[in-house]
C-alpha cells in the first residue's frame, strides 16, 4: 500500500474480528513507528503489549469514570471534558449517565492492546508557563502513536488513538510498574477491522488553511 493511500484511509476501528495479530506483526509496526519525529529526537516513548486478561480488565476499570463523563456530557449535547467551556453536568448526572462498560470491554478484548506511556524528564513542554492547558507535550509522543496506526493500517490491521487512561495516571502507572515521570498518553486497541473504511470524511483544505490572517484568503481558493 502506498503513504497516500495509508494516510487517507487510516480511520478509527473499535471492531476488530477474532483473528490474532502475533507478536511479529506488532515488532514489525513498532520497528516502522520508531522513526516518528520527537523533540531533540530523545523518543520519549514505552510501549507495553497488554496481554494478560486481569490487567485489561483493570486497565478498563481505570478508563471508566473518564470514559462515562465522557458519554454523559455527549448525550446531554456538551463537549466532552473541554477547558474552555465547563460541564454543566453534576456527579450525579454525570454517574447516571450512560454505562461505558460495553465500549470499555471491546476496546480491551481487541487482538492486541498496546499502552504507550510518555517519558515527561525529558519532553520539552514550551507552553508550560501558560494560562491554559498544555498541548506542546504531545508533540513528541503523538506522532509515534500515530504512527504505529499508520503501519498497523499498512498491515491490513486497525485501531483507534484512545485517551481515556490519561486521567489515571497512578493506576495505570501501578499497574505496569511505571514510575511518575513516566504517564500513560494512549491506549490503542489494534486488529483486523470488521469494516475497512476508505472513504473518510475530512474537511477541505480551504477550510482549515489560510493566508496571512485568521480571515485571510483560504489556501487553494
Amino acid at each position: 500500500m502506498d503513504l497516500k493511500e495509508v494516510m487517507k484511509t487510516t480511520f478509527a476501528a473499535r471492531e476488530f474480528t477474532d483473528d490474532p495479530v502475533d507478536d511479529a506483526t506488532l515488532h514489525r509496526i513498532l520497528d516502522v513507528a520508531r522513526f516518528a519525529p520527537s523533540g531533540g529526537n530523545r523518543q520519549p516513548w514505552k510501549v507495553v503489549v497488554v496481554k494478560d486478561p486481569e490487567k485489561r480488565k483493570k486497565v478498563a476499570e481505570a478508563g471508566a469514570p473518564t470514559f462515562r463523563r465522557y458519554l454523559a456530557q455527549l448525550v446531554a449535547g456538551e463537549n466532552p471534558w473541554n477547558t474552555i467551556v465547563p460541564t454543566k453536568l453534576t456527579p450525579e448526572q454525570i454517574e447516571n449517565g450512560p454505562d461505558p462498560s460495553g465500549y470499555l470491554a471491546g476496546v480491551v478484548s481487541a487482538p492486541a492492546v498496546l499502552v504507550i506511556f510518555a517519558d515527561l524528564r525529558v519532553i520539552a513542554s514550551f507552553d508550560s508557563t501558560q494560562d491554559r492547558i498544555g498541548v506542546i507535550s504531545g508533540a513528541s509522543i503523538y506522532p509515534f502513536v500515530w504512527n504505529i496506526l499508520l503501519a498497523a493500517r499498512n498491515e491490513g490491521l486497525g485501531g483507534t488513538l484512545t485517551t481515556l487512561v490519561g486521567s489515571a495516571d497512578a493506576d495505570v502507572q501501578a499497574l505496569f510498574g511505571m514510575a511518575d515521570h513516566m504517564v500513560p498518553a494512549a491506549l490503542l486497541p489494534i486488529g483486523v477491522p470488521v469494516k475497512q473504511l476508505t472513504k473518510l470524511k475530512r474537511h477541505a483544505v480551504a477550510e482549515i488553511a489560510t493566508i496571512d490572517h485568521a480571515d485571510g484568503a483560504p489556501l487553494g481558493g
